[in-house]
């Protein structure tokens, strides 16, 4: 009877750990899988002009540590009174100036009101096609961005008839570096941010930009490291598109659930911090694969190839440039090795080595960037 008490104790306790355990091991896994449910992480909330707000109610939240809120959109409005707009050229003249109007000092507003609860403040450029300095200007304009507030160039597509090109997209963030000495951070989406991870080689700044990432699923893990992003700046989880009545990843107080929650990995001080951004991520180097083919003889002679991957690029020389719209650009001189060169120092070295070994080797025709060259052997040393 005792033997069998100790024997239920004891599966008793191993069962209490095994579920102690399995619990500890599902709080991880939530963690990594949703870490807006980890309290300690900062949430911003990123909002457009037709987004309601009841801010008394929403700082009731005391996780929300940032505010993000839609400023320019694509070229600044003309607001020309003459021509023809649709006939009714006066009135779509005021309606052009009661929109920017309203629209410039509801962002004023917000940003007020954000700042003075101690909220973090950033402001995005929702980018069109059309002049790329023109639409950084009239962001840089209508935000008036101050040194400790993000600013966000937010590209959503790769198509160019819809939206920003991305050679546009990076002559944009090198003028908003020209005129602030920061680059903005990049919002987009999976899609998106999986096309310039792949071209990075042609994409070189935009895919240096933190990125603020888009993408409405709540794993996560097997996205990164996705080119030079080991990770996301700050992770858009939440929006209209899945958030409802019935069910919504995280409902801000205060707001309907068309509102954009976002989440960074941090605790709000640390995000404080580096809340501004401004620099470039390091460039990881991109993987060069090296062919190298040797013949020697004719025939049936064996032909050696041989292929090597190497995990760092040969870097010539790095230079620096200025384009004529004044943006920063980073440029990679590459050169090329002049493997005819030493194909014929292996020649030379063949026949002589076959000479001293009393052999006779023929000329040999080798092919170099000026043209063929014929390599003569020592003379053949005769018994």
């Amino acid at each position: 009877m005792a033997k069998r008490y100790i024997s239920t104790t004891g599966m008793i306790l191993r069962l209490a750990t095994f579920l102690g355990l399995a619990f500890a091991a599902t709080i991880v896994r939530a963690g990594e899988l949703e870490p807006w449910k980890t309290k300690s992480n900062a949430i911003i909330v990123d909002a457009y002009e037709m987004n309601s707000i009841d801010w008394e109610t929403m700082l009731a939240d005391k996780r929300i540590s940032g505010f993000i809120a839609k400023a320019s959109d694509g070229l600044p409005e003309s607001f020309s009174c003459t021509g023809d707009h649709n006939g009714d050229t006066f009135n779509h003249c005021k309606t052009m100036w009661r929109k920017y109007a309203v629209s410039r000092e509801l962002y004023q507003t917000r940003r007020m009101i954000a700042r003075t609860h101690g909220l973090l403040w950033g402001a995005y450029h929702l980018a069109r096609p059309g002049n790329p300095v023109d639409q950084a200007n009239h962001f840089l304009d209508y935000a008036d961005p101050r040194a400790d507030e993000l600013m966000v160039l937010d590209l959503e597509g790769i198509d160019p008839e819809k939206y920003m090109s991305l050679e546009d997209a990076a002559i944009f963030a090198g003028h908003i570096k020209t005129r602030t000495g920061r680059y903005p951070i990049l919002y987009t989406n999976h899609i998106t941010a999986k096309y310039i991870a792949a071209h990075r080689a042609k994409y070189r700044l935009l895919s240096r930009l933190p990125l603020w990432y888009a993408r409405y699923k709540p794993d996560i893990r097997q996205v990164f490291p996705m080119g030079n992003w080991d990770s996301y700046a700050l992770w858009q989880f939440s929006s209209g598109i899945n958030c409802g009545k019935r069910r919504c990843p995280y409902r801000v107080p205060g707001t309907l659930d068309d509102i954009d929650v976002n989440v960074a990995a941090m605790s709000p001080l640390a995000l404080k911090a580096i809340w501004a951004q401004g620099a470039l991520l390091a460039e990881k180097p991109l993987p060069l694969t090296l062919i190298a083919r040797a013949e020697q003889g004719a025939g049936t002679h064996v032909v050696a190839r041989a292929t090597a991957t190497f995990s760092e690029p040969l870097l010539i020389s790095r230079a620096g440039a200025t384009s004529g719209a004044g943006s920063g650009v980073d440029m990679l001189v590459t050169g090329s090795i002049d493997f005819a060169r030493h194909e014929r120092a292996m020649q030379v070295a063949v026949a002589a080595d076959d000479a001293a070994q009393g052999g006779c080797s023929k000329p040999s025709a080798v092919t170099g960037g000026a043209g063929p060259t014929t390599v003569q052997p020592p003379p053949c040393n005769t018994p």
